[in-house]
């Protein structure tokens, strides 16, 4: 069997050694040593000046919205995981979906404007699969019309624009550290701001409002992580040059092997680094995704439909809304088997079978 993704896990070892401190000190959770630890040596890593570490990449999306008092209306994109939007939803604000560019799959800002109306407050878009929007275009949007904007860059860890962090774009980024994520520490989140008012506020948020030993600041939440996740984390921060670099080959075989497929790969923001977090296609059409897509399975080489269906039409909760371009990407694109354990000879059988069925 090969999957779509694995986590990647450090020597158990080295996790060991944290752990024994954890049972030393028997601190577990609460902004412990090692949650310090792990957000001082991110900030360094990235070049950052705040960061905080919190439970995951949607408590950190919430925390956002609530830090900045967003009401009203959120701009946001169709073509992203189901929490982007669920966020919104349960900040009580409205989602308005934009539709997508086609090449790069993030949110289109020449959509942007038109969407945008008194009840609009913020744009929220996503980084897709670490590929970062249009942020210049975004920003001129936003200071026009006076609007607060966060990304969702859950993918995007360790991504760079002209050498700096796409993290420091926008009022407020977030990032996912589950296990999935090329970077994690087993569950948890990143929100960084440039803001040093807003981060206060944002750590009072994350600790229930906390601001003292008898006081409280504003509405908070338990967005706080345990000792043993900050562990896993300043474990994997030893081996992400090493897991980048093997993620690079392995998307580099892939554009070797697949040359004959029918399928085209969303494209990169021309100004900034990749790395390597996901290995999604865009199939011609989605008969043949669906007939690639079974046949795999049968084989027990699985695969992943990510992000689909679109998030405008899908949703129970919210009215249904068609967008040509998220519509037609979200059916026809298929994320590979892309992980740091996946070996050179599994990309060559899968690219084989996946042209073999393509040409049958």
């Amino acid at each position: 069997m090969i999957s779509v993704t694995q986590p990647f896990l450090p020597p158990q070892e080295e996790y060991q050694k944290y752990l024994d401190g954890i049972w030393k000190r028997n601190w577990l959770t609460n902004m412990g040593p090692l949650a310090s630890q792990l957000e001082m040596e991110l900030k360094d890593h990235l070049k950052l000046k705040h960061l905080l570490f919190v439970t995951n990449g949607t408590i950190a999306i919430q925390m956002a919205i609530k830090a900045l008092e967003i009401t009203g209306e959120i701009i946001t994109t169709p073509f992203s995981f189901i929490a982007t939007t669920s966020c919104v939803v349960w900040e009580g604000c409205t989602p308005v979906f934009v539709d997508i560019n086609p090449q790069s799959l993030c949110i289109d800002p020449t959509k942007i404007e038109d969407a945008i109306t008194e009840k609009t407050s913020a744009i929220l878009a996503t980084h897709v699969y670490g590929n970062p929007c249009d942020v210049e275009a975004i920003e001129i949007i936003a200071k026009k019309h006076n609007l607060k904007v966060i990304y969702d860059a859950a993918h995007a860890f360790g991504v760079e624009i002209n050498g700096k962090s796409i993290f420091e774009y926008g009022d407020i980024s977030t990032c996912s550290l589950h296990a999935t994520k090329l970077y994690h520490s087993i569950e948890g989140g990143l929100i960084i701001t440039k803001d040093s008012e807003l981060l206060k506020k944002l750590s009072f948020i994350r600790n229930f409002g906390i601001s003292g030993f008898d006081s409280f600041s504003e509405l908070g939440i338990n967005g706080k992580n345990s000792e043993f996740h900050a562990a896993m984390g300043l474990t994997n921060l030893k081996y992400i040059s090493k897991i980048h670099d093997k993620r690079k080959s392995l998307a580099a075989l892939y554009d070797e092997k697949l040359k004959g497929l029918k399928a085209i790969k969303p494209l990169w923001h021309n100004k900034a680094n990749e790395n390597f977090a996901y290995y999604p296609v865009i199939l011609e059409s989605e008969e043949l995704l669906l007939k690639i897509k079974a046949e795999m399975d049968k084989q027990e080489i699985f695969t992943r439909r990510y992000f689909y269906p679109s998030l405008a039409s899908a949703l129970p909760y919210l009215p249904k809304l068609e967008l040509p371009i998220t519509e037609d990407i979200a059916k026809r694109i298929l994320c590979l088997p892309f992980y740091y354990d996946l070996t050179l000879e599994e990309i060559e059988l899968i690219s084989r079978v996946m042209l073999r069925i393509q040409n049958n």
